[in-house]
């Protein structure tokens, strides 16, 4: 079971991969990393598909299914729903835009306190990822031509933004302000049929 939590662990974090690429990744030979796959398949975790290549023969590659990404969950999604719905019943779009405004003015005050001591654009951005991972978004940085990428591998508030995407605008005016007026654009959405959440940063 940990090789294939682990093997789960790849497939959310770096997207589709072949049973070769995850052997390598894992210090395991290709059979072991297949075996395990087909493991996860006969649990509904993992599906496979042909890859044609640019040359050779076609590969075979693996990728979570709904119940693989289910394996990541969300926190206390279907609380939340009902929390949004009542929110919007009893006050209305603007109820529920002052309830989203104060919980980023909350979190813009957590991370502030926090990215303070940083002595960089690069420290932070490398800090609020620590943070964002911290709260179960699965975040990594990567370089990227004039800034940085910050990756969230996985949403733990998904069934909320799907249900109110003012959370998704939230936090973009939310990183630019943590961020010493950093540039912030997203580049890659979740609910945008992205895998995944990448935002590029770059200096004022």
């Amino acid at each position: 079971m940990p090789s294939i939590n682990r093997i789960l662990y790849l497939l959310k974090t770096r997207g589709d991969q072949t049973a070769q690429v995850l052997a390598s990744e894992l210090g395991m030979t290709a059979m072991g990393a297949r075996q395990h796959l087909l493991a996860a398949e006969q649990d509904g975790l993992v599906e496979s598909f042909m890859e044609k290549r640019s040359v050779g023969r076609p590969a075979r590659v693996w990728r979570l299914t709904e119940a693989g990404h289910g394996r990541f969950p969300e926190r206390h999604a279907d609380l939340t729903l009902t929390l949004i719905d009542s929110v919007r019943s009893l006050f209305g779009d603007e109820g529920l835009d002052a309830l989203i405004g104060h919980r980023e003015q909350q979190m813009g005050n957590h991370y502030l306190r926090a990215l303070a001591g940083e002595p960089s654009l690069e420290a932070k951005v490398h800090k609020l990822a620590e943070l964002r991972s911290s709260e179960g978004y699965m975040a990594e940085v990567e370089e990227a031509p004039g800034g940085w990428l910050l990756i969230e591998n996985h949403c733990p508030i998904c069934a909320a933004a799907q249900h109110c995407q003012q959370f998704c605008r939230s936090e973009l005016a939310l990183f630019g302000q943590c961020l010493d007026g950093a540039t912030v654009s997203r580049s890659e959405h979740l609910l945008s049929e992205g895998r995944r959440c990448v935002y590029l940063i770059q200096a004022p």
